[in-house]
């Protein structure tokens, strides 16, 4: 039941009287507030609506099959998939996995990328109240290994892309007896694999009773999200049913509608793309789903579709810049590019040549516990975090002091964390809402969840999430997103976390030790991985040193993750206590100027490293800019 402090907020919107004008004039901020309090207000009461009268994601499906039948659902490769034709293809997914045995939480992988398919294997084994584990298609090796085992998935289904199946098939021997499941390759069926292709065509596209689920709740996995977070392997988000209905909700705050058409490019198994879909589903809506991002068809495509939403990281709208500019630029039909990542340096760039006439860049983590998002077109900014928002906030955020270099945070005589000024960089957390049983984020025992906890921050005995993102606040509440605290940065639309790959890099029997960080590279989003390495003993740098390392990386890293520079200090970077210490090679970056030490980049077209010099910097740069 909605609680005083939830009364409060729904109802403060519609209770602004003639006296705005005078507060105007002592906070002229208060009309931020007010748009917020209002879209936000929308939001709530029917977040709150939804979790009283447990209306899951699956039966807002199957209420927007109900209502719009023929309706588009998913336009993909300029093929229609109406809400019934998708129905029927989650009703023949249920009917397979109810034969299974597999009870309500129980989980399934999925290794899909980006295609109907995803979907309606999702919502067909939601039919079931089973949890989806979303898998990272781009993965392979020990992290793909990890992410099987972490979910603690019953079966694994393969889409039918053709380099999914052979980063499986490099780690079968390593994942027992579990069934999986392959799409399109027909010719690899047999003892290790089962044609789900052929389940299908058999399969009858009749529902199952909605019994088959009814042991599901709010607190029932809906789905697992992998996301590095700040230390180790992919983690497992754990995203609750009630979680799911909070993502459904997200775009209400520009309140999305039953006729809006929304464009992913971004793949599905990342929240940005989910909170797309699971918006899509809430209001019976139209989602264009693209398989591969492409900067040349973008535009294209939301023109031809009429898409009146379109979702963005930041990199992708500088790729979209770099297109050749075309009269057609700002001719159509989108109200609205919601995403996060987007740099000052080219919002109102890309804001002014597309015509876009709101950009509602937000905040927030797959595992955190509260969001925020700008719907002021204040460039940069991603929310807001005034006194009187925060004041009526369920779920409050604080900014702490934090030493950059540890990422802790700073505090004071009584063991209490500092709040940051105005203007001033600080560490977000966020309360813990009640509904997070346990302080569990994500699957798995006490301490990968414990990490993400901050205790005693206002006072003794307290508990509040960790985001490990640094941000500031301006002098009219304004919220802009700053770094990332600790190991972790960002390169092509994924995080990257540094002590993941250091251990791969290591295992190359030529390695003694690699520090891993982020540097930036002008003229590209985030950081760019490089790393310092240490050679085994007394052992030379040579040219086959570095195609070994080259090798090693392509074969057991994601594209995002491979260091594209590497130098080799004579003195490894550690502190006092014998941890890396990355300040100093931050500052450093990558610029010959800056080194003294043996520097080199991957160079994809001569297969090694390169040496990076002052005689080819310049030429570098041309060529990697993208």
């Amino acid at each position: 039941m909605p609680t005083k402090k939830d009364k409060l907020i729904l109802g403060t919107a519609g209770a602004v009287g003639a006296g705005i004008l005078s507060w105007r004039a002592f906070f002229p901020w208060i009309g931020y507030d007010l748009r917020m309090m209002k879209n936000g207000g929308n939001a709530g009461k029917k977040l709150m609506a939804d979790q009283v009268n447990k209306r899951f994601l699956i039966n807002m499906f199957e209420e927007a099959v109900e209502k719009y039948p023929k309706k588009p659902f998913i336009i993909f490769e300029d093929r229609i998939y109406t809400y019934e034709f998708v129905d029927q293809q989650t009703n023949r997914v249920a009917n397979i996995a109810a034969k299974w045995g597999l009870k309500v939480g129980d989980c399934v992988a999925i290794m899909i990328e980006n295609e109907p398919a995803f979907i309606w294997t999702f919502l067909g084994l939601q039919k079931l109240g089973i949890a989806v584990a979303f898998i990272n298609f781009h993965i392979r090796g020990q992290p793909l290994i990890h992410t099987l085992k972490a979910s603690e998935a019953k079966a694994l289904i393969i889409g039918a892309g053709d380099y999914i199946l052979p980063k499986i098939e490099e780690v079968r021997g390593e994942l027992g007896d579990l069934p999986i499941f392959i799409q399109g390759q027909p010719l690899m069926v047999g003892p290790a694999y089962t044609s789900w292709d052929d389940l299908m065509l058999s399969a009858h596209p009749v529902p199952l009773c909605r019994t088959a689920r009814a042991g599901m709740d709010l607190p029932t996995p809906c789905c697992y999200i992998f996301t590095s977070g700040t230390t180790g392997l992919p983690k497992p988000a754990i995203i609750s049913q009630a979680k799911a209905i909070g993502m459904s909700k997200f775009f209400q705050l520009f309140y999305f509608k039953p006729s809006d058409i929304v464009y992913t490019v971004t793949p599905l198994y990342h929240s940005a793309a989910g909170v797309g879909l699971m918006s899509t589903l809430d209001q019976g809506a139209t989602m264009v789903l693209r398989r591969k991002f492409s900067a040349q068809h973008f535009f294209e495509d939301v023109r031809r579709h009429n898409v009146t939403v379109l979702q963005y990281i930041g990199e992708l709208c500088r790729y979209l810049l770099a297109v050749p500019e075309s009269p057609l630029d700002s001719k159509h039909c989108c109200r609205v590019a919601v995403g996060n990542g987007l740099r000052s340096d080219i919002w109102e760039k890309f804001k002014n040549r597309y015509k876009i006439p709101q950009i509602c860049e937000f905040f927030g983590a797959t595992e955190g516990t509260v969001s925020m998002m700008n719907l002021s077109n204040r460039t940069g900014s991603c929310g807001r975090f005034s006194p009187l928002l925060n004041k009526l906030d369920p779920t409050p955020k604080l900014l702490v002091k934090v030493d950059v270099d540890t990422g802790d945070a700073i505090r004071n005589k009584k063991g209490l964390c500092i709040p940051v000024a105005t203007g001033e960089t600080g560490l977000l957390l966020g309360t813990i809402p009640p509904n997070y049983q346990n302080l569990q984020f994500y699957k798995g025992g006490r301490e990968i969840n414990e990490k993400k906890v901050l205790r005693n921050v206002v006072k003794e005995g307290d508990a509040f999430f960790n985001f490990g993102d640094l941000l500031s606040v301006d002098k009219d509440y304004f919220v802009y997103f700053r770094d990332r605290v600790g190991d972790t940065f960002r390169w092509k639309g994924e995080n990257v976390a540094t002590y993941e790959v250091s251990n791969i890099l290591t295992k190359l029997s030529c390695i003694h030790d690699a520090n891993v960080y982020g540097v930036e590279v002008p003229g590209s989003e985030g950081r760019a991985g490089m790393a310092a390495i240490h050679l085994e003993g007394n052992m030379q740098l040579t040219p086959k040193v570095l195609k070994d390392i080259f090798n090693h990386c392509k074969e057991n890293l994601p594209n995002y993750s491979r260091p594209l520079f590497i130098r080799f200090p004579k003195e490894e970077s550690v502190t006092v206590t014998h941890k890396q210490q990355k300040t100093q090679l931050r500052k450093d970056g990558f610029h010959p100027e800056n080194i003294d030490d043996p520097l080199f980049y991957y160079n994809e077209a001569a297969g090694t490293y390169t040496p990076l010099t002052l005689d080819n910097f310049q030429s570098f740069l041309t060529k990697s800019r993208l």
